[in-house]
């Protein structure tokens, strides 16, 4: 007979004193305890037949049941925990993507350990270093860099991983981002179809997949449409921020080269844009159309509104979650990259140019100083 303290002993407690118990929907269903206990899992209730795990299901509602996920971690040596590492949770873009991945993880029985890195390497090593000694199930990080795939190659040995918004550039791993090239794509071809010939691009770091991978697909928009991206109209930000955007746009008109819009390699980029445009009395989109990348909450709220490619960030978390779940069962199924479709939103920030003497910015001293971090 197993002891009182037996691994055993604790999953039959599977509630609190006072608390219905699964062999207490298992009676009211009138099926076996370990035929109840699959039916209440996600992960394993399509070994039950449909009718049997619905009344199973309707009996669990009915008492109010709640799976203990203490005994179970017990039984099944797992923490039903997932880490989510970020670089930055303040970052409009990502508690959408969180609540995704909440709310697929919590069908399954999982919870999220979300952490913050800043983008700070050391900070970022100590999270996960961190979320290891909690025993995760598996990771998903939103913070991969080009050049990394040792450490998370390292990572993925000692338990599942999956990359979203980011990808290796030898897709050794699962990964959900939106299709990238497909978005810049659109944007290109929206200027292109207005009139714009000479178009500036604020180019992400290209440190990060998002921002090297949308910056070949600016050059590969301009030569599909017969024009040859001019090196001096394309400036590179250090970071994803609305300050660097501001520093770029900068840089661009000091080189004194025409041009009537700029494609920005995200939003917070384009906020930085328009502060530089508004700063230097450029008009727009009269003087100068911009766009941006991501559709940021609140886009539509600036003056003017921006247009944008639409990144579906709750669908991103929700659809990482279910990779990662995936991978948990099947660990030694072959790497998945799941891309997503963008959306062009076309707001007021684009128009057609104006004549060709008006339509470029000129040099004007700026009237306010570098806009502020927007994350």
């Amino acid at each position: 007979m197993p002891s009182a303290r037996s691994p055993r002993r604790i999953a039959e407690r599977d509630a609190a004193p006072g608390k219905a118990t699964l062999r207490e929907v298992a009676r009211r269903a009138g099926v076996h305890v370990a035929t109840a206990s699959r039916a209440v899992n996600e992960e394993t209730r399509s070994l039950v037949a449909p009718a049997t795990a619905e009344r199973v299901l309707l009996a669990a509602r009915e008492l109010d049941y709640h799976p203990n996920h203490l005994a179970r971690s017990l039984k099944t040596q797992r923490s039903a925990t997932i880490g989510v590492v970020v670089p930055d949770l303040t970052n409009p873009l990502f508690p959408p993507i969180v609540r995704g991945i909440e709310d697929r993880l919590g069908r399954s029985g999982y919870v999220a350990l979300v952490a913050s890195t800043d983008n700070d390497r050391e900070r970022e090593s100590r999270v996960l270093r961190e979320m290891k000694a909690r025993s995760v199930d598996g990771l998903i990080l939103a913070t991969a860099q080009r050049g990394q795939s040792g450490i998370v190659d390292t990572l993925s040995a000692q338990s599942p991983v999956v990359l979203l918004n980011r990808v290796l550039d030898e897709h050794r791993l699962p990964s959900v981002s939106v299709d990238d090239h497909a978005g810049v794509r659109a944007a290109v071809a929206h200027l292109i179809e207005l009139g714009h010939r000479r178009i500036a691009y604020v180019a992400g770091p290209q440190r990060l997949s998002t921002g090297h991978l949308r910056y070949l697909a600016f050059l590969e928009g301009m030569a599909v449409a017969g024009i040859e991206a001019d090196p001096a109209l394309v400036a590179f930000a250090d970071d994803f921020t609305e300050q660097e955007g501001y520093r770029c746009a900068a840089q661009l008109l000091a080189r004194r080269r025409r041009f009537s819009a700029v494609l920005a390699g995200n939003d917070l980029l384009a906020l930085g844009v328009l502060r530089l445009l508004d700063a230097r009395d450029i008009a727009c989109p009269a003087q100068c159309s911009l766009v941006g990348f991501n559709d940021m909450p609140l886009m539509d709220r600036v003056t003017p509104p921006l247009t944008t490619v639409h990144l579906p960030c709750y669908d991103a978390g929700f659809e990482a979650a279910a990779l990662l779940l995936e991978r948990i069962r099947h660990p030694g199924a072959s790497p998945e990259v799941r891309l997503l479709p963008p959306e062009l939103i076309v707001r007021g920030s684009t128009a057609r140019p104006l004549a060709r003497r008006r339509a470029t910015p000129a040099l004007r001293p700026a009237k306010e100083g570098v806009g502020g971090r927007h994350q």
